[in-house]
């Protein structure tokens, strides 16, 4: 079992930590990004004002993905919006087949400023549903394969700290923050 690594926050980096209208994502140590989501029973018109509340989130937070209990709900329910597509809501996904492997950086809403390398499967085959109840299957490889694998492990509650290794980790100012580092 991977040691816990306990997050301290460094003073410049707690106002992101700061619940509110504009940082509505939960952050840790809020319990339930620890807890298992359940499934998704029936798509409903209550799960697509979830996906659309959801994307909104998404693009005000200026991620590439967000899990339901992101955001307090404890449904199987993630988004994800690779560079350069538009969110794409992915309901009870299943992972049905995982190959090869890719090391690189993540960093997660509910952790902000944290970064660090984690080791995820190159190749994924996911099944699942889609916003209108639909059976899909996912076949995703690189980067988006990296964002699904992520918000996925949000719905058992693991969180990418659980994964990474400990010596890449780093804390660096979201994109678009305030920053002290000249480039």
């Amino acid at each position: 079992m991977p040691v816990e690594i306990e997050v301290v926050v460094p003073d410049e980096f707690k106002y992101l930590y700061v619940q509110s209208k504009e940082r509505p994502v939960v952050k840790i140590p809020d319990p339930v990004l620890r807890k298992k989501a359940q499934p998704v029973v029936k798509v409903s018109k209550k799960t697509d004002l979830l996906i659309n509340d959801m994307i909104r989130i998404l693009k005000l937070a200026n991620g590439v993905g967000l899990a339901a209990p992101q955001v307090g709900i404890l449904q199987r329910l993630v988004i994800i919006s690779p560079e350069g597509k538009r969110p794409f809501p992915v309901i009870n996904p299943v992972l049905v087949k995982a190959e090869g492997e890719q090391v690189g950086q993540e960093g997660c809403l509910s952790i902000p400023g944290l970064y660090g390398d984690v080791k995820r499967a190159e190749y994924i085959e996911v099944e699942a549903l889609d916003r209108k109840g639909r059976e899909i299957v996912l076949e995703l490889e690189g980067m988006p394969a990296r964002i699904l694998l992520h918000e996925m492990d949000h719905l058992d509650g693991v969180l990418f700290i659980d994964k990474v290794d400990p010596a890449t980790l780093h804390w660096s100012h979201p994109e678009g923050e305030p920053n002290d580092d000249v480039e």
